[in-house]
């Protein structure tokens, strides 16, 4: 029996060509495009601009802050996937619904409504700011939670929270219930049941949201611009690096960091892909 007898749907040359086309135009083009940018650069010139130490301080942060807010967004993202997808209560579907608002909302807006929230006379950063009840527990400057590295983590997990959530959520709705019962029913207690039961099979799933949000993280750049003092070595990240070195016109400078960017955001994402791949393996 030929291929084109088992399948259902006709058509695969066409759709193939299309999703090469649509790959190439989209992703694998530009990409190379940057990439073929650095060759007329030379090496002592591409390591000049990539390896400062203003650049590894921005390095540090960007990657430092991702991993942070991503591993915030797993405990989060894994609490709100299991109360939306184990229980029923009002309004359930309207905080369903929120999730995603991360997703739809420009970042200039999430910076701009994060900048309002956590400044010092916001209605949260009020009650860290200096005098205030909890401000002085850390010294009598208070804690600064906008236009510093704090401010950097917090505009990070907004923008990246949904990832874990929708991952995780899935794999929750569809996991059998047997298996808890089974293991209450041998005397295990609830938490028992959820290390040993229940978290086994979301593992893969965490990873792959985990993975996201941190990618995700990365390379976010309009909403840092709202809460980050920009000061150089201590609150500037990669991105902005990047857009200064443009506003310079040194396009050399910027085209190589972001090439840097690019391979290290590449072997960072490997790792954590081989990670999930052997974790998938050993549950087999």
């Amino acid at each position: 029996m030929s291929n084109k007898s088992r399948n259902a749907l006709p058509g695969f040359g066409l759709t193939l060509g299309f999703t090469l086309f649509y790959l190439s135009a989209v992703v694998l083009i530009p990409l190379g495009g940057l990439v073929l940018r650095t060759l007329n650069i030379s090496f002592s010139d591409f390591w000049k601009f990539v390896w400062t130490e203003r650049a590894i301080a921005a390095y540090k942060l960007s990657f430092g802050a991702s991993l942070l807010a991503a591993a915030v967004n797993v405990v989060g993202g894994l609490l709100l996937a299991w109360v939306l997808s184990r229980y029923k209560f009002p309004f359930r579907r309207l905080m369903d619904g929120l999730v995603d608002l991360p997703f739809a909302l420009p970042t200039a807006v999430g910076g701009l409504a994060i900048a309002s929230i956590y400044a010092k006379n916001g209605w949260i950063g009020q009650f860290f700011a200096p005098g205030s009840r909890l401000g002085h527990y850390f010294g009598p400057t208070g804690l600064d939670l906008l236009y510093s590295r704090t401010g950097i983590v917090i505009a990070l997990i907004f923008v990246s929270f949904p990832f874990v959530v929708r991952t995780v959520q899935p794999v929750l709705e569809t996991m059998e219930r047997d298996v808890e019962e089974a293991a209450a029913t041998l005397g295990a207690g609830r938490l028992r049941t959820f290390w040993s039961v229940v978290l086994p099979p979301l593992i893969p799933s965490i990873v792959t949201g985990f993975t996201l949000a941190f990618a995700r993280s990365l390379g976010e750049y309009g909403s840092i611009v709202f809460v980050s003092s920009h000061i150089q070595k201590k609150t500037e990240i990669a991105p902005m690096l990047i857009v200064e070195r443009l506003d310079e016109y040194n396009y050399a400078g910027a085209i190589s960091i972001a090439v840097f960017l690019m391979v290290a955001s590449f072997a960072c994402l490997g790792a954590i892909n081989l990670v999930e791949a052997l974790t998938r393996r050993f549950q087999r």
